[in-house]
Order: C-alpha cells, then sequence, then structure tokens
C-alpha cells in the first residue's frame, strides 16, 4: 500500500496550494502599486483581511480549476496513463498561468485607472475597442517589471507541478478501486461547492464581491483581499449595465437628479431623536387589516403594528423597490434601488455611499444593525458595512448571551427571543443611536416554535401566522423597551423587505400588487402623526427620515422628501419580472426599457383593463419623468458615483 501523502487526493491538494502563493505575491503588488489610492494599511486590519483574502483567493483558484480538479480525481484507469498526466500538466499550467497571474498582475495596473478589479464590463470594452491589444502591449512596455514577474510566477507554477510527482493508485480489484475513487471524488465535489460558495451553510447566500466589505470598511482596502477570475466569473449570469440614452445629460439632469439640496418646509419634529428602522421579512400590505380592511374583514396578521398606525404617520399607498431582502437595504438605507440587477451584488457597490447611517454617524449617532442569522449569512453585513454602520449584532452575539437550543431554525434565532436581545443591547449603548433590526421567521419554511405554533391565527397562506408571530414579538419588544430612558425619545419606522411570495389574494398577485408593503413611523411622543395618502416607496425613507430630523446638508438618494420636496412628484420606479413598473396615484405603466407596454388606472386593482394611449399627454409626461430617472441611476452606478459632487 502506498503511503497516504501519494495518495491522488494528496497530490491534487499539493497541487493547489502553490496557486495561493502566487495569489499573495499579486496581492502584495497590488497593494504596494496602488498605495496612493488605497491608502495605509495598519495591523490591526491585517487579520481580518487577510482571512477576507484567503477566502476569495479560494473562490477564484477552485472556479477556475473545476475541469482540472475533476479530471485529477475522475475515477477511471485512463488518468494513470502518461499522456492523461501530461494534459493535466497543460492543463493546470495554461489555466492558472493565465487565469491566476496573469489576471491578477492586470488588475494590479488597472485598478489605478478604474479604481476596480477587471469583470465582464472591461470584457465587453475589449470587445468593442479595435485597439485593444495595442492599449495592452504600451502598458506592458511601461510596467515591464510586472511582465517580468508573470514571467517568474509561471514558471514557478512550472517547476513546483513538476516536483510533485503522481503514483498510479496500487488499488488492484476493479470494484474496490471504482468504489473508493468514486467516494474520494463525492468528497472533494462538497467540498469544492464549499469553496465557491464561501460556506458550508447551504442557506449562506453565495459571496459576491460586495461581500468584501466584510473584511473592511474602505472599499479601496477591500480590493486587496479580492483575487480573480472570482471577480470576473461571479459576475457571469448578472446583466451588464447599460446606461440608456433616452436625453442628453443636460436634459436628464433637468428634469431628475438624485442631488439633495434641502430646504426645509416643516419643522423638524424628529430632531436629536434616535431611529431605529425594522426591515420586516415578507410583510405584504394584505397582512394588515388596517391596511387592506377589504382584504381581513375578521382581523388580519398584524394587531399590534395597527395599533401603532392608528397613532403615527402611515403610509397606506406604499411600495418596495426590489423583490428580495438584499435589494431591500440598499432602498432603505441608502435610497439606491435594484432594477434588472440586485444593488449589491454589483461591482459598483464598492464605490463610497453616503447612506443615512454614515450621515447621522457624522452627526455624532452611534451606528447599529441587528439580525439573527450568522455574521454576513445573508451579505447585510457587508452592505452596512458600505453605508456607514458601525457595530453589528448577530446569532453569535445572541448566542453568547442567551445560550440554549430551542431559540433558532436554519434561518436564524426566532424573533421572539432576538427582539427582547433587541431591547436589552439598545439599553446599554450611547444616545442618539441609529439601529437597522432586520427580522426573519417570516421567512420560509414557514416554522415557528412551541408554544406558540398552536397559538397562532392559521391564516390563508402558510407565511401569515409567521406573521402574526412577528407581530407578537414586536408586540413583547415595545412592552420590554417602553420602560427604558431612550424609547420615549426615539422614531420608529416599520417597512417590509418585500412582498411575501405566499400570497392570499388576486390583487396581491398582479405586478402592482407584488410590490405592495406595509410602511409607517410612529414616535411615542405622538411627535410624527397622519396618513400620506399618494404613492409613496421604500427609496423615500431615507430623505423622509432625513427631512423630519432637521438634516439641511446636501446628500444623494433617488427617493424624495415627501414633506420637504414638493417639486418632486409623488412616483414609485421599480421592476416586476425585468419590466419596468411605474406607479402614481393616477396610473401604473409599464416599460420595457424602449416603449411602454401597458398602463392601468390605479383604481383598477385587478388590473384588467388595459388604458394604453400613444397620444395622452399623461401617460407620456410620466414616461418621460421614468426615463429620465433610470437614465441618471444607471449613470450613477455604471459610474459609481454615490454622493453630491
Amino acid at each position: 500500500m502506498k503511503k497516504l501523502w501519494k495518495n491522488d487526493f494528496t497530490v491534487l491538494v499539493m497541487r493547489i496550494l502553490p496557486l495561493y502563493a502566487c495569489i499573495l505575491i499579486t496581492q502584495i503588488l497590488f497593494y504596494f502599486y496602488n498605495r496612493p489610492v488605497i491608502g495605509d494599511l495598519s495591523a490591526a486590519e491585517l487579520p481580518m483581511l487577510l482571512w477576507g483574502s484567503l477566502k476569495f483567493s479560494t473562490i477564484s483558484i477552485l472556479y477556475l480549476n473545476a475541469p482540472f480538479i475533476l479530471l485529477s480525481l475522475l475515477p477511471l484507469r485512463v488518468r494513470e496513463t502518461k499522456g492523461y498526466q501530461r494534459m493535466l500538466f497543460w492543463l493546470y499550467t495554461i489555466t492558472n498561468s493565465i487565469g491566476i497571474v496573469i489576471l491578477n498582475l492586470a488588475d494590479v495596473i488597472y485598478y489605478r485607472y478604474a479604481f476596480k478589479r477587471i469583470t465582464l464590463e472591461e470584457m465587453h470594452f475589449f470587445e468593442e475597442n479595435d485597439n485593444t491589444f495595442g492599449i495592452l502591449f504600451k502598458s506592458m512596455g511601461e510596467n515591464w517589471y510586472v511582465v517580468l514577474l508573470a514571467v517568474l510566477l509561471v514558471f514557478f507554477l512550472f517547476f513546483v507541478y513538476k516536483k510533485i510527482k503522481y503514483h498510479p493508485t496500487d488499488i488492484a480489484k476493479p470494484v474496490a478501486y471504482y468504489v473508493t475513487n468514486t467516494l474520494v471524488l463525492a468528497v472533494a465535489f462538497l467540498l469544492w461547492v464549499a469553496g465557491v460558495r464561501g460556506s458550508t451553510e447551504w442557506k449562506a447566500r453565495p459571496v459576491t464581491i460586495s461581500n468584501v466589505a466584510y473584511y473592511t470598511q474602505s472599499p479601496q482596502k477591500g480590493s486587496v483581499a479580492l483575487s480573480n477570475p472570482f471577480c470576473l466569473l461571479r459576475m457571469i449570469g448578472i446583466r451588464q449595465l447599460e446606461v440608456p440614452a433616452y436625453f442628453t445629460d443636460e436634459e436628464t439632469a433637468a428634469l431628475y437628479t438624485p442631488y439633495h439640496y434641502p430646504a426645509l418646509a416643516h419643522a423638524p419634529v424628529a430632531a436629536g431623536k434616535n431611529v431605529v428602522i425594522f426591515v420586516l421579512e415578507s410583510f405584504s400590505r394584505e397582512h394588515s387589516q388596517y391596511l387592506s380592511p377589504h382584504l381581513n374583514p375578521d382581523g388580519g396578521y398584524t394587531p399590534f403594528l395597527d395599533s401603532l398606525m392608528r397613532e403615527g404617520l402611515v403610509f397606506p399607498h406604499a411600495f418596495a423597490n426590489g423583490m428580495k431582502s438584499i435589494e431591500a437595504l440598499p432602498s432603505v438605507l441608502a435610497s439606491i434601488p435594484s432594477y434588472r440587477t440586485p444593488f449589491a451584488l454589483l461591482p459598483q457597490a464598492l464605490a463610497p455611499i453616503d447612506g443615512l447611517p454614515r450621515l447621522l454617524a457624522e452627526e455624532g449617532y452611534g451606528t447599529h444593525f441587528f439580525c439573527g442569522a450568522r455574521a454576513n449569512q445573508m451579505g447585510f453585513e457587508a452592505f452596512g458595512n458600505l453605508c456607514g454602520i458601525q457595530n453589528f449584532h448577530n446569532r453569535e452575539d445572541f448566542e453568547k448571551q442567551h445560550p440554549g437550543k430551542g431559540q433558532a431554525n436554519i434561518w436564524g434565532v426566532w424573533d421572539m427571543p432576538f427582539l427582547q436581545f433587541v431591547a436589552e443591547e439598545l439599553d446599554k449603548v450611547d444616545t442618539p443611536f441609529f439601529t437597522a433590526v432586520f427580522t426573519l421567521s417570516s421567512h420560509h419554511p414557514y416554522d415557528l416554535p412551541e408554544p406558540y405554533a398552536s397559538k397562532m391565527p392559521v391564516g390563508n397562506t402558510p407565511v401569515q401566522p409567521c406573521v402574526a408571530y412577528t407581530d407578537l414579538s414586536l408586540r413583547n419588544f415595545f412592552e420590554k423597551a417602553s420602560k427604558m430612558p431612550w424609547f420615549q425619545n426615539t422614531l420608529f419606522v416599520f417597512v417590509a423587505d418585500h412582498v411575501s411570495p405566499q400570497m392570499a389574494h388576486p390583487e396581491t398577485r398582479t405586478a402592482k400588487g407584488n410590490t405592495a408593503i406595509l410602511y409607517f413611523m410612529y414616535t411615542p411622543d405622538h411627535s410624527v402623526q397622519g396618513r400620506y395618502e399618494p404613492v409613496t416607496q421604500q427609496l423615500d425613507i431615507m430623505p423622509t427620515v432625513l427631512g423630519l430630523m432637521g438634516f439641511e446638508k446636501p446628500y444623494f438618494a433617488f427617493g424624495r422628501d415627501i414633506f420637504n420636496e414638493p417639486d418632486r412628484a409623488p412616483m414609485v420606479v421599480n421592476c416586476v419580472n425585468q419590466t419596468y413598473q411605474c406607479l402614481t396615484d393616477s396610473i401604473s405603466l409599464y416599460f420595457d426599457g424602449s416603449r411602454r407596454l401597458y398602463v392601468y388606472n390605479a383604481n383598477d386593482t385587478l388590473q384588467q383593463r388595459d388604458v394604453l394611449d400613444a397620444g395622452s399627454h399623461l401617460q407620456r409626461d410620466l414616461e418621460t419623468d421614468m426615463k429620465a430617472l433610470l437614465q441618471s441611476y444607471y449613470r450613477h452606478v455604471a459610474e459609481g458615483r454615490f454622493r453630491v459632487p
């Protein structure tokens, strides 16, 4: 029997390890070459940055070497032949010379010009540019030492591979050979899947480029931890950003701008207050009897929130700007929507963002984010870092203080115990503070802890008992928090992340109803009250909160301050099934990027009668306003500009 270190799997691992050394060398050069742009790295930042580097390097290596890994472990005798091993050598050398060495060294030079790693966007540029090779050769000449390093690293891979000798297996019996090697291949496949996802937990979101923000609060420093081909391959399947050209830039700016220069028309009734935003998983408008009495004649599933709405500021015609949880946070915290591609998954999300948390932090607020999932399980912490959140509280923090079983499901800690934990933690922090809380229990698979499972209303859909459980959890949170000194001086905002995929009524299944959400504000001192009847959206939360707080500095947002910006007409723009949906108080207009598809009156709740009229001034003007917003959005995202110049 051959020695353990000579088995096929061990040989494969030994051949993979030198690739980490190559990436590390390119990252070191990347940092020192781009140090004037990136800034200095402190000793305290290095551990997290290195940990992030290891994760992204692993993903790059596993993505690129998937064919090599498969062919190296294929349970067939042919792999033991010299010709097969020679083929593996050239496959390894060529793919890694290009993908690991050349591509990462190209990033070293390219970053200084574009402030981003190479992705599919650059591949599109190369396809369209006739002088691509001229540009490349000129750059190689100017950076000859980078070319020399590339040659040395390719030689290093060639040399090391040759030193790691392959030894044919000595398992003679065919059945034992095939069974053993098939099991090895199966284990390798599971490890590969865990490696490219960045986690062994199946419920965790696959790692994206913007996740690098989890390892540092500086996007520039985060770029040091990234590596290609992860940046290139991870963008496959994500629609390339194309900036529409409906108008000239001057015309677009005259029609719409995301730059806000506050001129307060109303008294700042929430000045100096703490701000707590509850982002409620799948809280469709149809769950609330207060918001949808015609759908809930016998009572809804949010009795506690309904009671707060009667004393707060309610938005009965509110809509989400995305269809997924990962799309909700940019909309709510930074007033940046997601249309055909989730904003948080784009490389441009690493550009500097002055979200609501950062703006309040500059005013002396401590900023916090609570979610009962494990750290960065859903990418929330990564985006939270980008928009200015300083402190994160997750499942691990909860379990340190509340050890014991039965307090969580597959997604995270149940809302009841976790919201009690939120109240306890907020009582420890300095005021004023900004806090965002993301609830989990109304997420699929819609299970509930005992003894609550048998006590919740049955509901018309599986999600509604879970909605009722979260509503009860919020009631208990308020009972506890109301006894704490910070409570009375707090502005609470409640908003759904998106509509539940479980829909009970036909009007919720329409394109418009599929984005209709619960949204309201509440202050214990009743300083914020009323009903705002025009349409509003998640994007409007940040500007409206800033207006209520008396914020007077310029800021960037795609939403509107509903009280202080009368020149911005009430309008909602989101994307349903890759079609743009534009909602106003009078009509709902659908647009494919080139032309109007259909139009419905706002009171046509089932959207059964198309009133598209090519000659309608109202429809044409609304289409113009929407085009201006879309062109402004895609221009700013493509250029990574999310600050007032």
